[in-house]
């Protein structure tokens, strides 16, 4: 964990911003509103709901096409970048947002790709643990999208944070030949950069007879830059350094819990012990 200070204020107005976060009624005439990371106005993911008691979820929509790449910035990411506020990459990814206040947070990560309802799947297996299946579908929370997880840990006796990457389109669209030359990149030392906006979510099970009814922190991060560097690592088994722009006013979460995070995330890796 490399620490970038406190908050800021970045970004551009929200009309402006090609991602931005919007809410609509799940069903017309009511129903709960679903929170939605929006790109050049089209929903892409589904998030948890406000309640806080629902279950973590960052469900890809079909309309979820567009990477949010910024050619002029390749440069700057092809290496560790050790501070962002040399060279302005975090001016130039905060043009793409809505203005708001972020908690920049630079991390060395090494991800590991899972499929859904695949060995790994936290929504098939520490999700269920606390919230059990869906009652509606009588299945796990579904995704519509293949995410790496990085890390866990935890925060204390009843919660645990999870770590999430979340490509803004499937890792089967990247170009394999770039992701083999980052694979090549990698292997000989070099550990390239990715961005991310980022989301903090905390959220418990309201059940009286779950299984673990630890709070589960959810720290996910969506890929603005960075799809094929995150495969290669993946596929090298390699680190690869992100840095996430925290959205404190889009994340279910309160202030005293974002300040927490450069601590938690420089302890040690470790799995929710449960049963």
């Amino acid at each position: 964990m490399i620490k970038t200070g406190g908050p800021r204020t970045v970004g551009v107005p929200s009309p402006e911003a090609r991602l931005r976060f919007g809410t609509e009624l799940q069903e017309l005439g009511g129903g709960p509103r679903r929170r939605l990371p929006m790109v050049d106005d089209e929903p892409a993911f589904e998030l948890s709901f406000y309640c806080g008691t629902c279950p973590l979820l960052f469900r890809r929509l079909e309309t979820a096409t567009e990477k949010l790449v910024l050619e002029d910035m390749q440069e700057q990411l092809g290496g560790p970048l050790d501070n962002p506020d040399d060279n302005g990459v975090i001016e130039a990814f905060g043009a793409l947002l809505p203005e708001g206040e972020y908690l920049p947070l630079l991390l060395d990560v090494e991800p590991r790709l899972v499929l859904p309802g695949k060995e790994g799947d936290y929504f098939s297996g520490e999700q269920v643990m606390a919230w059990g299946i869906d009652q509606f579908w009588g299945l796990p929370q579904y995704l519509h999208t293949p995410y790496y997880r990085t890390f866990e840990t935890v925060v204390d006796a009843n919660a645990h944070l999870y770590e999430f990457v979340v490509p803004m389109v499937p890792p089967t669209w990247n170009e394999k030949k770039r992701v083999e030359e980052y694979v090549t990149l990698m292997e000989q030392g070099t550990v390239p950069t990715a961005v991310a906006i980022s989301t903090l979510d905390v959220c418990q099970s309201a059940l009286d007879l779950a299984d673990d009814p630890a709070a589960h922190w959810g720290l996910t991060h969506f890929l603005l830059d960075g799809h094929h560097k995150l495969e290669a690592a993946a596929t090298a088994r390699r680190p690869v350094r992100l840095l996430s722009l925290l959205t404190l006013g889009e994340s279910l979460a309160g202030a005293e819990d974002a300040a927490r995070l450069p601590a938690l995330r420089a302890q040690s890796h470790s799995a929710r012990a449960t049963g």
